[in-house]
Order: C-alpha cells, then structure tokens, then sequence
C-alpha cells in the first residue's frame, strides 16, 4: 500500500489550497479514505472522511470550509480548503484501514500565514 500526498505549501489566510493523494496498492473503490492533519506540539487529528458509498465527515473546526472528494478511477482523493486560518497549519496526512491496519502517506507540510 502507497499513499502519496502532494499539494501543501504556504498561503496567507482567507487563502486556498488543494491537496491531492495518490493510492496503490490496493482496490481504492472499496475503501474509505481520510485526511488527518497534525499541528505543531499537538496531537493528529481527523480532518475529513470519504467512505467507500461516497458518504462525506468533517471536523466541526473545517466544515463549510474544506471538501473531500475521491476519484475512483484515478485511485486519488483530494481536500479542497478554502478560507485558510493560520489554526489550519500541520502536516496533513492521508489514510486507509486496510484489515483493520492503519496506513498513512508521507504528508504534506500546509502552512497559512501573512
């Protein structure tokens, strides 16, 4: 299993940014993927969920603001983040449970500052 995020960068609040993450390794239709986000001295946190059946979860801190969505075809999920707070900086990862085992990609560094 693969997972490689890309797309994170520096941008100045009220700022946009999408990040991308490209899956192999195993059949990507039958999986939910997630976003996670990890901020300074703080602990990893669930930023957004796309299930399988294309059900979609956001923390109570991004909703309105961020939009997960997956291509299937492309075996990619994306995060769309708009309306950038410098609170929104970490290294945000993307995730699969495959049996019950959590994989994660590299992450990608997303920092929002004037």
């Amino acid at each position: 299993v693969q997972l490689q995020a890309s797309g994170g960068g520096l941008v100045q609040p009220g700022g946009s940014l999408r990040l991308s993450c490209a899956a192999s390794g195993f059949i990507f239709r039958f999986n939910a993927m997630k976003w996670y986000r990890q901020a300074p001295g703080k602990q990893r946190e669930l930023v957004a969920t796309s299930t399988a059946g294309g059900m979609t979860n956001y923390a109570d801190s991004v909703k309105g603001r961020f939009t997960i969505s997956r291509d299937n075809a492309k075996s990619t999920v994306y995060l769309e983040m708009n309306s950038l707070k410098p609170e929104d900086t970490g290294v945000y990862y993307c995730n699969t449970v495959l049996r019950n085992e959590d994989f994660w990609g590299k992450g990608t560094q997303v920092t929002v500052s004037s």
